[in-house]
């Protein structure tokens, strides 16, 4: 069958960027880098027959045992090769993600993503009170460029048509990265702390941790790592945990809870407060809000992205590594350039 291509045109004014990651552009790209843009554009779709019958389809076959021990023998392998990691993430929302997606950038750093839900993503499916779109504050956009996520552009913020495009399109891209992995419905029930540092975190199944008071002894299991990313939300069922755990075993005094709704306020201060609160601990994202008593920021969203973009260079900080912390982001070494490490003039980054 021939293929047929059709070119639709958007309605809305929209600005998406193409960035090549072989420029090094990105959203931490200094000033004088001027992304590429096109104001109206065009979508070219392809439609073409299937390589195969769909009158008379049928699978190859396979025994039921293979299919068992394909993913058995995969995720024990991950669980072997995360045991002791780099980086371990506690929290896949939208400020997770995003700092698992900047660290990960350096091929050299292992990421482990926890996760106690099935799906990851955190409130980043949906906008405030269940609705669609993705309000995201300027200069927070930079970071859709670099993801190339189309948006309805306004003076002083940007508009994703549904937040579900971000977390997937996100997602899509950090997944792809072989240092990477994401445990989903794994719970992280404690943490490993030595000598007044955290070095790890304890991990049970999220079914298993729901269930502790229902069953016998089900003991844990651990991951070592040389940094914990605690990202976990605001309070609720499953939010703060990090940092409530932190006041339980006495590393930190108090965790008062977030203060009541102001976006201009609130945004900054989570930037800003994004830091290694005790040794090997990095709080990021609305869990800053619970422990610094900061005000919340109802349904905007680039607080999370910065907050997880600052909390990935402090850990590359901590790690030895290129940031934008320090300023020595200049310095690549041996990175590959299509995962290069973002660059940002100093005076934009949040004081550590």
């Amino acid at each position: 069958m021939a293929t047929m291509t059709t070119a639709l045109t958007s309605s809305l004014i929209s600005k998406t960027t193409k960035t090549s990651f072989l420029n090094t552009q990105s959203s931490f790209a200094s000033s004088h880098l001027v992304p590429i843009r096109s104001t109206t554009p065009t979508i070219s779709m392809s439609f073409s027959a299937p390589a195969y019958d769909l009158n008379a389809f049928k699978f190859s076959p396979i025994k039921e045992s293979i299919v068992a021990r394909e993913m058995t023998r995969r995720y024990m392998t991950d669980m072997i090769t995360y045991a002791d990691t780099d980086v371990v993430i506690v929290g896949a929302g939208s400020a997770g993600l995003t700092c698992a997606y900047e660290i990960s950038k350096n091929p050299s750093i292992n990421v482990a993503l926890i996760e106690q839900s099935v799906s990851p993503g955190g409130g980043a499916w949906l906008g405030g009170q269940l609705f669609s779109a993705m309000v995201v504050r300027k200069p927070a956009h930079l970071l859709l460029d670099e993801l190339e996520i189309e948006y309805d552009e306004q003076d002083n913020y940007v508009v994703i048509k549904h937040a579900a495009l971000f977390t997937s399109t996100i997602m899509s891209k950090l997944l792809a990265r072989p240092n990477v992995k994401l445990f989903n419905a794994v719970a992280a029930e404690d943490l490993i702390v030595k000598d007044g540092r955290v070095a790890g975190v304890v991990t049970n199944w999220a079914l298993v941790s729901m269930n502790h008071d229902t069953q016998s002894c089900m003991d844990p299991n651990v991951m070592e790592s040389k940094i914990v990313v605690s990202s976990c939300g605001h309070d609720g069922p499953m939010g703060a945990t990090g940092v409530k755990r932190l006041k339980s075993i006495g590393m930190i005094n108090s965790v008062p809870g977030m203060k009541a709704l102001d976006m201009n306020t609130a945004e900054d201060a989570i930037v800003r407060l994004t830091r290694e609160v005790v040794p090997g601990m990095i709080i990021t994202g609305m869990e800053v809000a619970e422990i610094d008593g900061a005000p919340r920021m109802g349904p905007t969203f680039g607080a999370m992205m910065i907050s997880g973009q600052k909390a990935a260079h402090l850990a590359l900080k901590a790690l030895g590594q290129p940031n934008v912390i320090d300023g020595t982001y200049g310095d690549m070494g041996s990175i590959q350039p299509e995962l290069i490490l973002t660059a940002v003039e100093a005076s934009e980054i949040a004081e550590a």
